[in-house]
């Protein structure tokens, strides 16, 4: 019986930074096979960037990305390289790249000469704007991907200039996608015997995530950026107050309170010793706190800037009001006891990094769950296997070609 849900499935990962690495990292957690095709005069941005002490072996970011995966180097620009990578697929089930639409085009490596290779063969591609319209030849990374599809417009603060996302997260939710979209086509094969190609967009991926804006300005004519919108950390539906972020005692700490009823305010109230300004007639009712939101933020501050995070958390919920701290990562890493619980941050040996850290699945299945196997691959750590074992040449053979400069 097969331990992992994808054991059997081999990937060919030409991927590289953040989006394509994504997709293939879920894959191999669940147990697939995934070869990492690399070559190190056309490295993974990300290998060297993020590196420690400037080895392409040392960058922690790239260690998480690429856990439970094997790395091969190939020059496949070489002639004798286009003939491995043709053998590689035909051995393969599955071939993921993220590079603009016509990359692969000019490998001679398009979904038509892919299913030359292999009739059954799936193939993501996961582009900016897909491979097919005007704008397919555009090259993007994840926050241009965002400000296009709306993202980074609809984020800040009412009143304030978009402040855009703080990290690039639209190359991890079109990775999911990506992961998602790979598994649906691996059971549309098991049913029919068919593969196929998968063209993603990562700008259609980042709309998908608008919401409602785009539907209300299209039949209401209501741009999202109006008056009180962004709401920030504020409710606008339903319209509650207080409803945000405020700042606690010691350097850039900060708290969640979320207040739905006049109950909860009462209790609110009594939790923070019933200061004077609560009995304000203007904070009697929810639809006065609502409209006096910006006085009633100031004055709760107040009150929280006395206090850390944690002991508004304890004090607020212990009296039945909805509060949090807002952890910072290092709180995360080192304290937070759900994710302690949950294992999410579990450890591995790493050839060059030691014990390291990595995130895990968010999710359990019961029987056939994602495990750590391995840290990250060394650079063309396995060669000997890819060439070896799975291609069938011999050690002589696959000496001439590192002489070569084919792998």
């Amino acid at each position: 019986m097969r331990k992992h849900a994808l054991e059997g499935i081999r990937v060919v990962d030409f991927s590289w930074i953040v989006a394509g690495p994504t997709c293939t990292r879920i894959l191999a957690d669940f147990g697939a096979e995934v070869i990492r095709v690399e070559f190190e005069y056309s490295m993974d941005y990300i290998r060297g960037a993020y590196a420690t002490g400037g080895s392409p072996n040392a960058s922690g970011m790239f260690n998480n990305l690429n856990r439970n995966k094997l790395s091969a180097t190939l020059n496949v620009l070489h002639p004798r390289g286009a003939e491995l990578i043709h053998d590689l697929i035909s051995a393969s089930d599955i071939v993921v790249e993220n590079f603009s639409a016509s990359v692969l085009e000019r490998w001679g490596l398009d979904y038509e000469a892919q299913r030359s290779i292999r009739p059954d063969v799936i193939y993501l591609s996961l582009s900016g704007f897909g491979h097919t319209g005007r704008d397919r030849d555009y090259v993007t990374w994840g926050p241009t991907a965002q400000a296009l599809s709306g993202l980074t417009y609809m984020s800040g603060l009412p009143g304030e200039e978009p402040a855009g996302w703080g990290f690039s997260y639209m190359d991890h939710t079109a990775g999911y996608y990506g992961a998602m979209a790979c598994v649906t086509a691996l059971h549309h094969r098991n049913r029919t015997g068919e593969g196929q190609w998968i063209d993603l967009s990562q700008v259609e991926s980042g709309i998908a995530l608008t919401g409602t804006a785009i539907l209300d300005k299209t039949v209401n004519g209501r741009p999202f950026r109006r008056g009180g919108n962004p709401p920030g950390n504020r409710s606008p539906h339903p319209r509650v107050a207080p409803h945000n972020t405020y700042r606690c005692a010691g350097e850039d700490q900060w708290c969640a309170i979320t207040v739905f009823d006049d109950e909860q305010w009462a209790a609110f109230v009594e939790a923070i010793g019933s200061p004077e300004w609560t009995a304000n007639p203007r904070f009697e009712t929810n639809e006065g706190r609502y409209d006096n939101q910006d006085e009633l933020d100031e004055l709760i501050e107040t009150w929280t800037s006395c206090h850390t995070p944690h002991e508004v958390f304890h004090k607020l919920q212990s009296a039945g009001v909805i509060a949090g701290a807002v952890q910072s990562p290092k709180i995360k890493v080192d304290e937070d006891p759900q994710l302690k619980h949950r294992n999410f941050l579990p450890e591995i040996e790493h050839a060059e990094l030691g014990k390291a850290k990595f995130e895990a699945e968010p999710v359990r299945l019961s029987r056939s769950p994602w495990e750590l196997r391995r840290a990250s691959p060394l650079m063309g750590e396995h060669s000997d296997y890819v060439y070896g074992e799975i291609l069938g040449l011999d050690s002589e053979e696959v000496a001439e070609l590192m002489v070569e400069g084919v792998i």
